[in-house]
Protein backbone atom coordinates (compact mmCIF):
# COMPACT_ATOMS: atom_id res chain seq x y z
CA UNK A 1 0.00 0.00 0.00
CA UNK A 2 1.46 3.31 -0.93
CA UNK A 3 0.99 6.20 1.11
CA UNK A 4 0.16 9.67 -0.37
CA UNK A 5 0.99 13.21 1.41
CA UNK A 6 -2.31 14.88 1.73
CA UNK A 7 -2.49 18.88 2.52
CA UNK A 8 -3.10 18.63 5.83
CA UNK A 9 0.32 16.32 5.88
CA UNK A 10 2.47 19.09 4.66
CA UNK A 11 0.92 22.01 6.77
CA UNK A 12 1.34 19.64 10.25
CA UNK A 13 4.47 19.04 9.22
CA UNK A 14 5.49 23.06 8.14
CA UNK A 15 3.61 23.91 11.66
CA UNK A 16 5.97 21.86 13.68
CA UNK A 17 9.20 23.00 11.79
CA UNK A 18 8.51 26.91 12.43
CA UNK A 19 7.36 26.21 15.91
CA UNK A 20 11.33 24.26 16.25
CA UNK A 21 12.62 27.35 14.65
CA UNK A 22 10.53 29.79 17.05
CA UNK A 23 11.84 28.22 19.90
CA UNK A 24 15.49 27.55 18.92
CA UNK A 25 15.50 31.74 18.07
CA UNK A 26 14.02 32.02 21.29
CA UNK A 27 16.74 30.54 23.87
CA UNK A 28 19.81 31.55 21.46
CA UNK A 29 22.48 32.85 23.37
CA UNK A 30 22.43 36.88 23.16
CA UNK A 31 25.26 38.67 23.08
CA UNK A 32 26.30 40.54 26.72
CA UNK A 33 27.78 43.69 27.22
CA UNK A 34 30.14 41.98 29.85
CA UNK A 35 32.76 44.43 32.03
CA UNK A 36 35.12 44.43 34.32
CA UNK A 37 33.64 45.98 37.72
CA UNK A 38 37.48 46.97 39.61
CA UNK A 39 37.44 47.36 43.34
CA UNK A 40 40.14 48.54 46.02
CA UNK A 41 39.24 48.69 49.50
CA UNK A 42 35.78 47.13 48.39
CA UNK A 43 35.09 50.32 46.24
CA UNK A 44 34.21 49.85 43.03
CA UNK A 45 37.13 52.18 41.40
CA UNK A 46 36.38 51.74 37.89
CA UNK A 47 34.69 49.68 35.22
CA UNK A 48 36.34 48.80 31.80
CA UNK A 49 34.31 47.28 29.22
CA UNK A 50 35.70 43.50 27.69
CA UNK A 51 35.08 44.77 24.06
CA UNK A 52 38.10 47.24 24.06
CA UNK A 53 41.52 46.52 24.83
CA UNK A 54 43.01 48.64 27.59
CA UNK A 55 46.43 48.60 30.11
CA UNK A 56 45.91 50.25 33.64
CA UNK A 57 47.73 50.43 36.29
CA UNK A 58 46.09 51.07 39.93
CA UNK A 59 47.96 52.16 43.09
CA UNK A 60 47.00 50.86 46.36
CA UNK A 61 49.43 49.52 49.04
CA UNK A 62 51.50 48.18 45.72
CA UNK A 63 51.25 48.14 42.02
CA UNK A 64 48.95 46.18 39.89
CA UNK A 65 48.79 46.68 36.63
CA UNK A 66 45.36 45.32 34.73
CA UNK A 67 45.13 44.38 30.67
CA UNK A 68 41.91 43.63 29.01
CA UNK A 69 42.40 42.05 25.51
CA UNK A 70 40.49 40.22 23.55
CA UNK A 71 37.19 40.07 25.81
CA UNK A 72 39.47 38.93 28.60
CA UNK A 73 41.08 40.63 32.00
CA UNK A 74 44.13 39.63 33.77
CA UNK A 75 46.72 41.40 35.82
CA UNK A 76 49.48 41.15 33.93
CA UNK A 77 52.69 42.79 36.25
CA UNK A 78 52.37 43.26 40.38
CA UNK A 79 54.89 44.11 42.67
CA UNK A 80 52.72 42.42 45.60
CA UNK A 81 54.54 39.53 47.59
CA UNK A 82 53.51 36.27 46.15
CA UNK A 83 52.00 37.51 42.78
CA UNK A 84 49.17 35.18 42.86
CA UNK A 85 46.96 37.65 41.14
CA UNK A 86 49.40 37.58 38.57
CA UNK A 87 48.97 33.85 38.18
CA UNK A 88 45.32 33.84 38.06
CA UNK A 89 45.85 34.40 34.69
CA UNK A 90 42.74 35.67 32.17
CA UNK A 91 39.10 35.33 32.73
CA UNK A 92 36.33 36.53 31.07
CA UNK A 93 33.54 34.38 33.15
CA UNK A 94 31.12 35.79 35.54
CA UNK A 95 31.62 33.25 37.85
CA UNK A 96 35.35 33.80 37.59
CA UNK A 97 37.22 36.87 39.96
CA UNK A 98 41.14 37.95 40.34
CA UNK A 99 41.72 38.77 43.59
CA UNK A 100 45.05 40.94 45.47
CA UNK A 101 45.14 40.44 48.91
CA UNK A 102 47.85 42.66 49.57
CA UNK A 103 47.14 45.55 47.27
CA UNK A 104 43.45 44.88 48.27
CA UNK A 105 42.00 44.75 44.81
CA UNK A 106 39.51 42.80 43.37
CA UNK A 107 38.46 42.21 39.31
CA UNK A 108 34.98 40.90 39.08
CA UNK A 109 33.39 39.79 35.76
CA UNK A 110 29.73 41.25 35.60
CA UNK A 111 26.89 42.08 32.63
CA UNK A 112 24.12 44.23 31.93
CA UNK A 113 22.38 41.10 31.79
CA UNK A 114 23.09 37.29 33.21
CA UNK A 115 20.93 34.05 33.31
CA UNK A 116 23.44 33.25 36.22
CA UNK A 117 21.50 33.07 39.30
CA UNK A 118 24.16 32.18 42.00
CA UNK A 119 27.60 30.29 41.45
CA UNK A 120 28.74 27.65 44.29
CA UNK A 121 32.35 26.97 44.75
Amino acid sequence: MKRVWKWGDAAVVGAVLLAALFVFLLFLPKEEAAYAAVYLDGTLIDTLPLNEDVQITYTGNYHSTVTVRNGKVAVTASDCPGEDCVHSGWVNTPARSIVCLPNRLEIRIAADTSDVDFVVR
